[in-house]
Order: C-alpha cells, then sequence, then structure tokens
C-alpha cells in the first residue's frame, strides 16, 4: 500500500496568484505603451513616458508573469513526479516573498529612471545581487527535492527546469558583472563590442531557457495530463531536450549582425540560428502528435486549444527567428517592427497561451474545486486568438513596410523616403497593435474573473490521499 504524500501546494497557490497579477498589470502597461506609439501625446514625462514604461512591462510580463508560472508549474510537477514534499518549505516561502519583492523593486526602480539600460537586464546592482540570492534558494530547493526523489526515473519534463535552474544563473551572474558607483548606479564591467557581445548571449539565451525551456517543461507535463495520455516520444522529447540546449547557447551572436562584432561570431550566430530549427520542430512535432487520436476534445477544451495554438506558434516562430537570423533577411529586418511581431507571436503565441492553459489546469486542483465557468475559458481563448492574429500580422506588414522604405535609394544614391515619412507611413498599423493588444488584454481579464469566481468556490483543504507511485512513469510512458 503506497503511503500518501501531502505536497506543497500554498507556494504553487502563492505563485499562481501573483503570475496572474504581474501578466494582468504588465500587459496593461504594454498597452499603454502601443498608445504612446500611437499617439505621441499620451506620452507623459517624466515617469509615464515609452521610455521608462517599456522596460516595465518587459520585465513585468517576463520575470513577473511568465516566470511566476514557471515557478509555479515547476513547484506543482516536481513533487507528483518525484513522489516527495519539496525539500525545504521555507526556501519555498523565502523563494515567493522575495521574489514577488524584487518584481515590486523593478516596478519601483524603472518607473524613477533608474537602470543599467541594458535589455531584460536593466534593473542596477543591487536588485541584481537579490536576484542571484533568490534563485539559489529556488535551486537548493529544487535539487534538494529531486535528490529525495522516490521515482527513480526522471521525466523530461525535470530536465527543461533543470536547464532552466543552471542555465539562468549563469547567464545572470555574468551578464551582471557591474562597478557600482553609489547604491542606485553602476556601470557594467565589460566595454565596447564585448559588452554588447556579452549582453545578447544573456539576453538570447534568456530567450531560450525562461521563455522556452521552462515552457517546454509545462507543456510536456500538462498537456498529457489535460489531454489524459502519454506524450507521443519520450525517446523524441530527449533528443529535443539535448539538441536544443548545446544549440541555443551559441545563437546570440545573431542579434549583432552589421554591427563591429568580428564576421566569423556573427556567421557563427548565424548557422547555429538555423540550425535551432531542428531541435525546436522536433518539439513542436512531439507536442502536436500527443493530441493524436483526441483531437475531437479540441473542440470542447478551451485548455487544449491553448496549448495547441500555442505548440504551432512555437513552431512558427522558431522557423522565422532563424530566418531572421539570415544575413540577407536581416538586412531588411533588424531595427523594423518586424522583430517586435516575431517576438510577440512567441511570448503571446507559445508562451503566455501555455502558461494560461497551465494556470487553468492547476487552479481548480489547488482550490479542489471546478474551473468556474469553462465558457469564459472559451471566450478568452478566442478573444486572445483574434487580439494576438491582429498583433503580429500588424507588425509584420509595418515591418517589410520600414525595413523596404529606408533601403530604397534614388541612382544618385540618395535615400527615396525621409525617416518621418516612414513613421508616418506605419502609423494604421500602429493602431492595429494596439487594437489587437487591447484584445488580448480583455482575454486576461477574463481569466482574471474566471478564476477569482473559481477560487471564492473552493477550499484550500485537502480532501483525499494522492495516488501511489508510478504516476511519472503513467505521464512518461509513451513510445
Amino acid at each position: 500500500m503506497s503511503q500518501r504524500v501531502e505536497y506543497d501546494m500554498a507556494v504553487v497557490r502563492g505563485f499562481a496568484i501573483s503570475a496572474l497579477v504581474w501578466g494582468a498589470v504588465g500587459m496593461l502597461v504594454g498597452l499603454i505603451a502601443a498608445i504612446q506609439l500611437a499617439w505621441p501625446d499620451a506620452n507623459l514625462p517624466p515617469y509615464l513616458h515609452f521610455g521608462r514604461l517599456r522596460p516595465i512591462h518587459t520585465n513585468a510580463v517576463i520575470f513577473g508573469f511568465t516566470l511566476g508560472v514557471v515557478f509555479a508549474g515547476s513547484y506543482y510537477g516536481i513533487q507528483r513526479l518525484c513522489r516527495v514534499r519539496m525539500f525545504s518549505d521555507t526556501l519555498s516561502r523565502i523563494n515567493l516573498w522575495m521574489w514577488n519583492g524584487i518584481i515590486v523593486a523593478a516596478a519601483v526602480t524603472l518607473l524613477l529612471g533608474i537602470s543599467t539600460s541594458k535589455e531584460y537586464a536593466e534593473l542596477e546592482w543591487p536588485i541584481d545581487i537579490a536576484i542571484a540570492v533568490v534563485w539559489v534558494v529556488y535551486a537548493v530547493n529544487f535539487f534538494g527535492t529531486i535528490a529525495r526523489r522516490r521515482e527513480k526515473g526522471m521525466y523530461v519534463a525535470i530536465w527543461f527546469w533543470i536547464a532552466t535552474v543552471l542555465t539562468i544563473a549563469m547567464l545572470h551572474i555574468f551578464n551582471s558583472f557591474a562597478l557600482p558607483v553609489s547604491w542606485l548606479k553602476s556601470y557594467s564591467a565589460y566595454a565596447g563590442v564585448h559588452d554588447a557581445n556579452i549582453q545578447w548571449w544573456y539576453g538570447h539565451n534568456a530567450v531560450g531557457f525562461l521563455l522556452t525551456t521552462p515552457i517546454l517543461g509545462l507543456m510536456y507535463y500538462f498537456l498529457p495530463k489535460q489531454i489524459d495520455q502519454p506524450i507521443f516520444s519520450h525517446r523524441l522529447s530527449i533528443v529535443h531536450f539535448w539538441s536544443l540546449i548545446f544549440i541555443y547557447m551559441w545563437a546570440g551572436p545573431h542579434h549583432l549582425i552589421y554591427s563591429p562584432l568580428p564576421d566569423w561570431a556573427q556567421t557563427f550566430g548565424t548557422a547555429f540560428s538555423v540550425m535551432l530549427i531542428l531541435p525546436s520542430w522536433g518539439g513542436m512535432v512531439n507536442g502536436l502528435l500527443t493530441l493524436r487520436g483526441a483531437w475531437h476534445k479540441v473542440r470542447t477544451d478551451p485548455l487544449l486549444k491553448m496549448f495547441a495554438v500555442g505548440i504551432t506558434f512555437y513552431g512558427m516562430s522558431t522557423f522565422e527567428g532563424p530566418m531572421m537570423a539570415v544575413k540577407t533577411v536581416n538586412s531588411l529586418s533588424h531595427f523594423t517592427n518586424w522583430t517586435i511581431g516575431h517576438v510577440h507571436s512567441g511570448a503571446l503565441g507559445w508562451v503566455a497561451l501555455t502558461c494560461f492553459a497551465t494556470l487553468y489546469y492547476m487552479i481548480p486542483r489547488l482550490w479542489h474545486t471546478q474551473l468556474y465557468s469553462v465558457r469564459l475559458a472559451e471566450a478568452h481563448f478566442w478573444v486572445a486568438t483574434l487580439g494576438l492574429l491582429i498583433y503580429v500580422t500588424s507588425m509584420w506588414i509595418s515591418g517589410v513596410t520600414q525595413g523596404l522604405m529606408w533601403r530604397a535609394a534614388n541612382p544618385d544614391g540618395s535615400l527615396v523616403y525621409t525617416f518621418i515619412e516612414t513613421v508616418a507611413a506605419i502609423r494604421i498599423y500602429d493602431v492595429l497593435r494596439v487594437f489587437g493588444g487591447a484584445l488580448y488584454l480583455a482575454g486576461v481579464v477574463i481569466m482574471f474573473v474566471n478564476v477569482w469566481k473559481t477560487i471564492q468556490s473552493g477550499s484550500t483543504r485537502v480532501p483525499a490521499p494522492e495516488p501511489g507511485p508510478g504516476a511519472a512513469a503513467a505521464v512518461a510512458g509513451g513510445q
């Protein structure tokens, strides 16, 4: 007879709620920033202008919402896959409260204009140190749980979360080396092109190991659970894992094409970026084929709709990204709204939809109740998908328009268009971006209401014991 395991779900509940709050806040700030691009008079200096709101948007959505869901999902999954309670309840609480304190500190300092001006790494050195400390707390708790596991095998979702824990620590620490000159100001320890190379080694791999590998861990765990059948191929998931983490690490220089970075390094980054298509599409195929024989469920299950569309956007964005890393394509796309469309097709299509589906799966189980309204979740899916399509399509068209107008030249070599003419030409697409973003945010509001009603109808008391060992094998028991 199996021994009952009492899992620590309080930390999961905490991160699930905080992630949803930060997602709503971050996307609202993003909508305001989009409005400011379409109607410049909406900029309100000194605090409420695009230059300060944009990094608040990215930090809240990436580190508050996405990483909040990753914390919640990994804490939820690791305990069940290992069949043990988290290594330390105290470390779990420190992780929860200290991380949310860091997000608050980030919002306040960025609003005040206190910034290192490094993409996705704008926070000043005291906050960087706090991030490193809380990440060590998470790592100790995570690996301590694995060390005490009662399941011998480790399902692939654990491997993707391990890659995130180890790689993000390395990226953050090395990119954040700085020389403080006061409590609120520091200068990078690197200089010139070396600083740029380190920054985009960090920046691109932050996308890879914070917006890709942990989300794949969520997909590999929660999709089979929701559909109630194994992942299509466990062998393919392992090949996907090892090839992805090896190739991704070297693709960062594609952000510095046509820069002072040595040409060989630019070409190196391009080559590895193109190679990324294979492991990425291996994961996409594995996810979509998991739905084999169960596509009829997608018609009535909004969670499966989110997973399916999210995986599809994963495949689209991981094809588009390598193509944009090719020098001839990059000469057209770089610095244009095409890049914005690419980023948001991955962020809103792949990452956010997978995170929404994960939260929808966990929250009724965390409060031991049923989802308040499947119809509201269905409405959320369709509103978000429509907003997403309007957003990225407008940015794709806008970006190609910008690129072609910037490079148009007269026979004497002079430019055909002034810069302000290119700005005027894309204004309609800036307005469409606002409309698409507003629809996507409306979906988040619908989810917020649905989750709130679900929590109100539930309870945190555990009604029944967990099933015995073997669940990890049941999830991973595919081909």
